[in-house]
Formats: structure tokens, C-alpha cells, sequence
């Protein structure tokens, strides 16, 4: 049973016993005979409680939800309103009751009903021109002492900031760089970030973080490999004290590729992304946003190796066309050797005829110098003079 319910029973008790009661404390206010007074009783009763089954909740229990739930600022403005409200209706009141008849004791209780509901609810719709007139009135000189004694403070602050300042050099704000899925795999941003050349925060947003958990998950073992070395890679930076890292729970939305969210963000955030991905470089680039590429970084520390020059290289495996050789340098640079076949598991010299750079990395290629037997592959390079031009890798 709630509480209204309660309410309008109890109301309704209250009514009853109020008409009996007063029956029995003076009978002569009910008209005709014995039998007949106990029926205005019966229906003065019945009619009275009908009546406050139906107000009692809007007189006690909704007033009290009201007063227990409202703000201080509306109870001081509605206890104000109803006291002007009242007041109006005891000044109306004098000239209300020289009314003939009833009219001379109903309008009176009827004017201090309604003028006292006015003030309650004109005052509570304009609680802040009362606090208003209430500030500007009484309150004044002291509000304008405090705003004055408030500037002093902040003139003191301002003058302590720029002391501060002064005294003291701001460090250079903290830059946030976005981190790639391909760039965490491949991990080379780990040694790169211990170097110190990194300065700033990097990224990691969530959708990130999902993809590389799902590249671990999968049923292919090679993918889940690299989804494992990615996050232990993350785990890495984490634990590195040289450059933060922190994980964000930015999304954008009406996106569902990775790549695209990433540069999204990244115009949002105006960060730049590290990654190795050649397509996401270029489509980043195109849309303005600036990219570290972890392979041109690679390229650029590279030793630079000119045409015209000798080097000393093992053939490791065929290359594309017919009889050319594949070796790579210790930086895992690609050395491709025509007529270097014939080699196949040797260390032979050879000359650098040309070196091609591209974004995925350096192709270097050679010819061999010598046209007899090569080096083995067990026996070291002989020694070179200090003039000598070769250079061994």
C-alpha cells in the first residue's frame, strides 16, 4: 500500500470523526428531529470523507515530498511569498467581510487561499530577482567590499605568477604521438623510444589495443605471433621509464577501419602517427597529417654505400631474374648480385653498381668483382690496407 493511499484513508477517518464529534458536542447544529439529524450526519460525514479522500495527498504527503526534496533558496522564497501573500489577504480582508450574508466569512478564508498559493509560486519562479533586490539592496557596500578585496587577491596571484615565471624556465608542452599497429609489431620503436630521440607521450588508442588482441587471437600462427610480439612490445614501453606511453579510450565514429580511424583521430588530436605501413603513410600524408615512418628513420641511419664501391657479401638465396644472387647486410639491407647464383652459399666481393631508395626500404645492386672461385663461406675476408677502398659488412 503507498503512502498516498495511507494518507487518504487517514484523512478520510479524521473527517468522519470530526462530524461525530462534533454532533455529539452540540446537536442543535443539524436540523430537524432525532432520526433525522442522524442522517445530516451520515451524509455530512460520507461527504466529508469523500472530500479529503481526495485532498489529503495534495495537503500533506505531496507539500512533504516538496519541502524534503527542493533547495533551501526555494523554501526562504516560497516562505516569503506566502507571507506577502498573506498579508494582501488580511488588507482585503476588512472590506471582504462587510459583505452581506456568507459572502462576509467565505471570501475572506477564500482571499488568504488563493493570495497565499500566488505569493508560494510567484516567488519561487523569481527566487533570483529577490535574491537580486535582497544583494543589491542590503547587501551592497559589503558585496563591493568583498569584489574589492577579491581583485586585491588576484592582482597579489598575478604578480606571484609572474614572479614565478620569471624565476622559473617552463618546461617545453608535452607532444602525443599516435602509435600504428604495424609500428608496435614490428618493435623497433622500442629501442628507438630508449635512444631519447622521442620526446613527448605516446598513444595508444583502444581500437588499437583491440586489433593487436585480435591479431593474437587468431587461428593463423604467424599472425598470432606478431599479435603477441606487439603486445609484448606495448608491455615493454610500458615498463620503460624514457618515454610515457598511455592507453585512451578515443573512438571515432562512422569509422570501422582501423587505419582510417587512426588518421581521424590524429587530425582531431593534430598528433602525428609513427608506423611502417607504406599505404597508411601515404593516405595520412594526402588528408595532412604529419607521419614517422620507422623505415625512413631506418633508411636515414643506414651506412650510405656509393656506386664504384667493393663490399663483401655472402649469397643467401636466387634472386627475381635468371642467375642473380640475393645477399643482405648486417642492417638486414637487400644486396642483389647479378651473376651471383653461381655463388650460392659463398662470401664473394663484390662492386656496387646502383642503390635504389624507396619508402619500404634500400635495394643495393652489385656485381661480383672477382670471376673465379668466391671466399668460402666459413673463411673470413682478407684483411684490408688502410688505403684500400673496400668496405666489409
Amino acid at each position: 500500500m503507498s503512502v498516498k493511499t495511507i494518507a487518504r484513508i487517514i484523512g478520510s477517518l479524521v473527517a468522519i470523526a470530526a462530524v461525530v464529534s462534533l454532533y455529539f458536542l452540540d446537536q442543535r447544529q443539524f436540523p430537524g428531529s432525532a432520526n433525522d439529524r442522524i442522517w445530516w450526519v451520515i451524509g455530512i460525514a460520507a461527504a466529508s470523507a469523500l472530500f479529503m479522500f481526495l485532498i489529503t495527498p495534495y495537503i500533506t504527503v505531496v507539500p512533504y515530498h516538496w519541502m524534503r526534496n527542493t533547495s533551501a533558496s526555494d523554501l526562504l522564497a516560497a516562505v516569503i511569498g506566502l507571507i506577502v501573500g498573506l498579508i494582501i489577504s488580511v488588507l482585503l480582508a476588512f472590506p471582504l467581510s462587510n459583505l452581506p450574508a456568507n459572502l462576509g466569512r467565505i471570501l475572506p478564508f477564500v482571499g488568504a487561499v488563493l493570495f497565499g498559493f500566488l505569493g508560494v509560486a510567484l516567488a519561487i519562479q523569481r527566487k533570483n530577482d529577490i535574491t537580486h533586490l535582497f544583494q543589491t539592496g542590503f547587501f551592497t557596500r559589503r558585496a563591493s567590499r568583498e569584489r574589492e578585496r577579491e581583485r586585491e587577491e588576484e592582482r597579489d596571484k598575478e604578480r606571484t605568477k609572474e614572479r614565478e615565471k620569471a624565476n622559473t624556465v617552463q618546461p617545453p608542452a608535452s607532444t602525443q604521438i599516435l602509435l600504428d599497429t604495424s609500428a608496435i609489431i614490428d618493435g623497433r620503436i622500442a629501442d628507438i623510444s630508449q635512444t631519447g630521440f622521442i620526446t613527448g607521450t605516446l598513444i595508444v588508442p583502444r581500437f588499437v589495443l583491440n586489433e593487436l588482441q585480435h591479431i593474437a587471437d587468431s587461428a593463423d600462427t604467424m599472425r598470432r605471433n606478431r599479435g603477441r610480439r606487439g603486445l609484448e612490445m606495448l608491455n615493454r614501453l610500458q615498463k620503460d621509464a624514457t618515454v610515457p606511453i598511455k592507453i585512451i579510450d578515443a573512438n571515432v565514429e562512422g569509422i570501422d577501419e582501423v587505419d582510417s580511424k587512426l588518421v581521424k583521430l590524429a587530425q582531431t588530436m593534430h598528433s602525428p602517427i609513427i608506423t611502417n605501413d607504406f599505404n597508411l603513410n601515404r593516405v595520412a600524408e594526402l588528408q595532412g597529417v604529419k607521419v614517422l615512418n620507422v623505415n625512413e628513420l631506418a633508411n636515414a641511419v643506414k651506412p650510405v654505400l656509393l656506386p664504384g664501391e667493393d663490399i663483401y657479401i655472402k649469397i643467401m638465396q636466387d634472386g627475381k631474374e635468371l642467375g642473380q644472387g640475393v645477399g643482405y647486410l648486417d642492417d638486414g639491407t637487400m644486396i642483389v648480385v647479378e651473376g651471383g647464383r653461381q655463388y650460392m652459399g659463398m662470401t664473394i666481393e663484390v662492386t656496387v653498381t646502383r642503390v635504389l631508395q624507396t619508402v619500404a626500404g634500400r635495394m643495393i645492386f652489385a656485381h661480383p668483382k672477382q670471376q673465379g672461385g668466391g671466399i668460402g663461406s666459413l673463411a673470413a675476408p682478407p684483411p684490408q690496407s688502410s688505403s684500400s677502398k673496400q668496405k666489409q659488412y
